[in-house]
């Protein structure tokens, strides 16, 4: 053994509470954005009529809606008034004839006659605004 003096091991100092108060923080706005949402029961209690179930010809009534819309052959539910947007209209047209297309071969014999009757209808309004626009 020597006798030369150790040198002195320094101790380090950890502070392990700034660790806690950053995970604090982390919480904190989680905790304020739950609060303030309702829970899905409270969310799903809310409404008062059931969403009927998700099908094809649920999915092409509501673009067919859209369509009537924007060709103003219903008022827009924003304004209570018709409005027309042809270019919407185009678009929601060319949607429906895209869905048919994409389905091709995986309808039902309902589902396919809706899809042609939903577009004929749609292509005729279409048609008849171009003709009073023009």
């Amino acid at each position: 053994m020597s006798d030369e003096p150790q040198p002195e091991k320094k101790k380090i100092i950890i502070d392990e509470d700034w660790k806690s108060q950053v995970e604090a923080e982390k919480e904190s706005p989680h905790k304020e954005q739950q609060a303030s949402k309702p829970s899905k029961a409270e969310s799903s209690s809310d409404s008062a009529t059931p969403l009927p179930p998700p099908t094809l010809a649920f999915l092409a009534s509501s673009l067919y809606l859209q369509g009537m819309v924007a060709l103003g052959r219903l008022p827009n539910s924003a304004s209570d008034k018709p409005e027309v947007h042809l270019d919407q209209a185009k678009h929601t047209i060319d949607t429906i004839q895209m869905l048919q297309e994409k389905t091709k071969g995986n309808r039902t014999a309902d589902e396919d006659k809706e899809l042609d009757t939903i577009l004929h209808e749609l292509r005729l309004a279409y048609l008849a605004r171009m003709k009073d626009e023009g």
